[in-house]
């Protein structure tokens, strides 16, 4: 599986090649495009192992009830992928290590790479975050999206994140929920409110827009549909 990614960061899609015989599964409803002898199999879970309660577990976490997964032909072939939401897409490698993604962020990955829910317990509720969220382990190519650009920070010690920016961060990392400033009223009146305060060593992603916020800036300016 090689991976090329165009457009970036403001409306990323990705190229997918294949090798004759290799394969590669993908979000479902992300597909744009692809070759003509590419093959398409739906399941609730990993290719040929669909699993009725992995693919509810999903579902929690926000992402979609089904995975495609695509095989190439005799020749080879390639399939275009995009997120739903305009922003960035990242490439991950893993090596026999486990990422944890934020819901509606994973995109890709080779059929190495497992996919399970993460519990992150009450505190991801109060901060916006989803309770759940997605735990991605093994070894090979993992695809992220997010919206607006993705950028990586290696934290070693502490860090600060505004809730609703984070994509994925390494397993290494803990978090717990904050308030922003020295005081309730300072950090709500701030406009920022809470905050995720990682510690530990690993790699944390993150993208540049918050979609809830962005959703809740365009929602008064939307007209109600008629008829």
């Amino acid at each position: 599986m090689n991976t090329e990614i165009h457009y970036r960061p403001g409306n990323s899609a990705a190229r997918v090649d294949l090798a004759p015989g290799e394969s590669f599964t993908a979000e479902g409803g992300s597909m744009i495009a692809m070759s003509g002898d590419m093959q398409i199999e739906t399941t609730t879970h990993k290719k040929g192992k669909g699993s009725l309660l992995k693919s509810l577990k999903r579902l929690l976490t926000g992402e979609s009830l089904f995975l495609n997964h695509y095989t190439a032909g005799a020749n080879g072939g390639h399939v275009w992928v995009a997120p739903t939401l305009s922003g960035d897409i990242e490439e991950v490698t893993l090596n026999q290590e486990t990422l944890i993604v934020q819901g509606g962020s994973f995109l890709a990955a080779e059929p190495t790479v497992d996919m399970d829910m993460n519990w992150q317990g009450f505190q991801s509720m109060f901060s916006g975050e989803s309770l759940f969220w997605i735990s991605m382990k093994g070894s090979g190519k993992l695809l992220m999206n997010s919206f607006g650009t993705i950028y990586s920070i290696d934290v070693d010690g502490d860090f600060i994140v505004d809730t609703g920016h984070i994509v994925a961060f390494q397993e290494t990392l803990s978090f717990k929920i904050s308030k922003a400033g020295k005081s309730w009223i300072s950090s709500f009146l701030g406009g920022e409110g809470l905050v995720c305060r990682f510690s530990g060593k690993g790699k944390l992603y993150c993208q540049s827009h918050n979609p809830s916020a962005f959703g809740a800036a365009m929602t008064p300016h939307l007209r109600p549909r008629r008829g």
